[in-house]
């Protein structure tokens, strides 16, 4: 079994290849490439390896764009990050996938999977591609807003931004250096602006960047009060609708 790994992390494609190895020890892995412009020069190439693993990220850009490219015929075994909710796609349309870290034992149905395919060459439709990476492309957040200082223009960097909050009908953006400034744009407009991973909505009032914050202790009526930099005019309270939402956007 001729083996190509598409993957940019190296000690992932390391473990990979040791547990491959461990679980089929007659595997050849004939080649281990770390991004899309990489995979596709190789497989215009060489020979068509009889498996892929094709991480989905890479560093630059999704795996399916290497289909986009060049003809893939071979089986393909995904590995990725992301959690089950986000995959269903994966088996609504029986492509196999493995979570990292990858375990062993999943790693060794996926390859059963395969050997039961072995010689009937199954492909992804086209559909199920564009599905597919539909589900996973990153949707494009703010890098950053324009604002008006006297008669110029300049921009601040959202990296900057400490946090948002609204005040007497004005949206304002709290910079980590202690400077403010007023932007066009209402908190429930920055809700699908911001990059949820760094940005959380508190309240009605307050959007906060995951940095500012500098202690969050329980407060009455199962909410959670905030200590933040720097240090506002007004209290920071974390709804009692927004308190679940927010100890898991704090775990993850």
């Amino acid at each position: 079994m001729r083996v190509l790994i598409v993957e940019d992390e190296p000690p992932a494609a390391k473990r990979l290849q040791q547990l491959l190895l461990e679980k089929r020890p007659a595997a050849r892995i004939v080649g281990v490439q770390d991004g899309v412009e990489n995979t596709v020069r190789w497989l215009r190439s060489n020979p068509t390896p009889d498996l892929l693993f094709f991480d989905i990220q890479l560093s630059d850009g999704l795996s399916f764009d290497i289909f986009h490219q060049q003809p893939v015929t071979s089986p393909v075994i995904f590995t990725t990050a992301y959690d089950h909710y986000t995959l269903k796609a994966f088996k609504l349309n029986s492509v196999d996938y493995l979570l990292k870290p990858i375990d062993p034992e999943e790693l060794q149905q996926a390859l059963q999977k395969f050997e039961r395919w072995f010689g009937a060459g199954p492909t992804l439709p086209a559909e199920t591609l564009q599905n597919l990476m539909q589900a996973f492309v990153q949707p494009a957040f703010k890098e950053r807003f324009m604002i008006k200082i006297g008669q110029q223009l300049t921009y601040i960097q959202v990296q900057d931004i400490a946090y948002f909050y609204s005040e007497d009908g004005l949206a304002f953006a709290q910079m980590c250096d202690r400077k403010r400034h007023a932007i066009d744009y209402t908190l429930d407009q920055l809700d699908g602006l911001l990059d949820p991973r760094h940005f959380f909505r508190l309240n009605r009032k307050v959007i906060t960047h995951i940095q500012s914050i500098r202690k969050a202790e329980p407060y009455f009526n199962s909410r959670f009060i905030l200590e933040l930099h720097p240090k506002p005019d007004f209290e920071i309270i974390v709804s009692r609708d927004r308190a679940s939402d927010f100890k898991a956007w704090l775990d993850k």
